[in-house]
């Protein structure tokens, strides 16, 4: 074995038949023993000895397509793949047992109080979820992982602080569980390759891994299946990776083939231009699409971000699912998953109720319902909420709309017609920047931020729910507007000193309480919203620098 010089960091040993390990580095946290088994872990190691190289170089072909973006290139419809789009013969797995019928589904964190109330909402089905809706502390990580165990095996309850217990009732909803995406890693677990290199594991490697190797077949005998949320996939080769995985896994658990089936969030600009070939890469073991709305607008502005006023877009409440571009995206999800025999799911409204303010409750209500009815006119066979008492709504929308049928696959769209420019043409948003647009992009990222750093990863904010994809709409269009030098409506040119200043403002409005992580979440913003250089997600800087656990 040799020796040499090493990385920064890094201790590199060159040998040959040097065997691939994992090292969890993060403490013990309730419910390490049952989740981190050594069983487990040799999964995850050979999980990253087969992919993780292959990831790497995904997120690097990622980046060389941003720098092109950044150029002047627009995305386009692949024409090496047109064959695939043009072939009218095949067709996806469909849904797995237990999934059929997805007309309300949940979204919430997988902590265990959270857990418990999704199991009782009534939905159809829960995305429980380990990505933008969980900030990703190693308790919240492991701790997660631990609550879906119990959960399936209906052993999971949860008792408050105040002595308040929680229990899951006769009926629960199909799980679905979404990993975190393929640019995000795990810190608190160090993989060593072949070479002797060692880094962070891949977060949805071992998110995923953990889930189906703990939990393939407990899902299955309860007559539902393994199945899985993707998120922020920006193109088909990256479903094509997560296909592999699925195969590799089945082959490992001894699983069926098409065993595992994938649902794809369409959240990005460049994955709308290959939902076809995303489909047909994981025809085996897909169910469907997903419109992720609020990472899909994320992804418009960092990817044009530089471009110019063609891609600045208004106000985030003036960008609306009817503005053209949005419906086009969404018209062209439920056609091509129609097509191809896949169910298609709406995204999630933002809007809650507040059970202190009828008021407040009866406008969240109405936008819902609006919201739903919209989708379900365009033919989704599904839609998300975020909160337990707007489940009924949604239900009603949908049992209107499919009366005796499971879903509207049934309805081809074959008229719908999308185009590239359609899908670009930003501008068609139309609306303005205001003052108060800007003040409530630095005071709801400033505020989602705060708690994030918490470990809370959903968060209710001005009747409205935030996650990580809204507070990533907040905090890049601050950054777009002082770099083109956007003029609000009423003269105000946006500039960092601008932004500066409304920042210190913002937090001197926040009631302060011992062990507040509001001058974190500033220092955090003014990186992520006012630098120069622009990270392609503000969770990644975030979680190295206050979440990471140094040992």
């Amino acid at each position: 074995m040799t020796l040499t010089t090493p990385a920064p960091g890094r201790t590199l040993l060159t040998h040959p038949f040097a065997r691939p390990s994992l090292d969890v580095t993060g403490l013990s946290v309730p419910g390490t023993d049952e989740i981190l088994t050594t069983a487990a872990l040799d999964f995850l190691t050979d999980l990253h000895a087969q992919f993780a190289g292959r990831r790497h170089e995904l997120l690097l072909s990622r980046q060389r397509r941003r720098d092109r973006f950044s150029d002047g290139a627009d995305p386009s419809f692949l024409p090496l793949t047109a064959h695939l789009r043009a072939d009218p013969t095949w067709r996806v797995a469909g849904p797995g047992p237990g999934l059929e019928d997805r007309r309300v589904e949940i979204t919430g964190p997988t902590d265990r109080k959270m857990t418990v109330n999704a199991l009782n909402s009534g939905a159809k089905v829960w995305l429980a979820d380990m990505e933008d809706a969980t900030s990703p502390t190693w308790a919240n990580v492991v701790g997660g992982q631990h609550s879906l165990f119990d959960a399936i095996r209906g052993q999971v309850d949860f008792t408050s602080p105040e002595g308040k217990r929680y229990e899951v009732g006769e009926q629960t909803p199909t799980i679905v569980f979404r990993p975190r995406g393929w640019h995000l890693t795990e810190q608190h677990v160090r993989y060593t390759d072949r070479a002797g290199q060692t880094y962070a594991a891949s977060a949805s490697l071992l998110d995923a891994g953990l889930y189906l190797f703990h939990n393939a077949q407990a899902l299955i005998d309860s007559g539902s299946g393994p199945y899985l949320y993707l998120p922020k996939l920006e193109g088909h080769l990256e479903a094509r990776l997560w296909d592999d995985v699925f195969r590799f896994t089945e082959t490992y658990l001894g699983l069926r083939h098409g065993t595992i089936r994938a649902t794809v969030l369409i959240e990005t600009i460049t994955a709308a231009f290959e939902m076809e070939e995303i489909l047909y890469e994981l025809r085996d073991h897909c169910a469907g699409l997903n419109a992720g709305r609020w990472d899909y607008i994320f992804s418009v502005i960092k990817n044009f971000r530089a471009r110019g006023s063609r891609f600045v877009l208004p106000d985030r409440s003036q960008v609306t699912m009817t503005v053209p571009f949005m419906k086009a995206y969404t018209e062209l999800l439920v056609a091509t998953c129609h097509k191809r025999g896949a169910q298609a799911i709406g995204g999630m409204s933002a809007f809650i109720p507040n059970r202190r303010d009828p008021e407040v409750t009866a406008r969240a209500l109405e936008q819902v319902r609006a919201d739903k009815q919209r989708e379900a006119g365009q033919g989704f066979d599904g839609t998300w909420v975020a909160h337990p008492d707007l489940v009924p709504i949604a239900r009603e929308v949908f049992d209107e709309a499919l009366g005796e049928r499971v879903d509207q696959r049934d309805r081809l769209r074959s008229a719908v017609t999308v185009t590239a420019a359609e899908l670009l043409d930003i501008g068609s948003a139309g609306g303005t920047v205001t003052d108060t647009g800007l003040r409530a992009n630095v005071s709801v990222a400033v505020r989602y931020l705060e708690a994030w750093l918490r470990g809370v990863g959903a968060v209710a904010i001005d009747n409205l729910m935030e996650d990580a994809a809204t507070a990533e709409i907040s905090r890049s269009q601050v950054w777009q507007w002082v770099h083109q030098g956007v003029v609000t409506e009423t003269g105000t040119t946006i500039t960092s000193g601008v932004v500066d200043r409304l920042l210190d403002e913002v937090v001197a409005e926040q009631p302060r309480t011992p062990g507040d992580r509001f001058d974190d979440a500033a220092d955090l913003f003014r990186q992520v919203a006012l630098a120069d250089d622009f990270p392609t997600f503000l969770t990644v800087p975030a979680y190295t620098q206050f979440l990471v656990e140094r040992g």
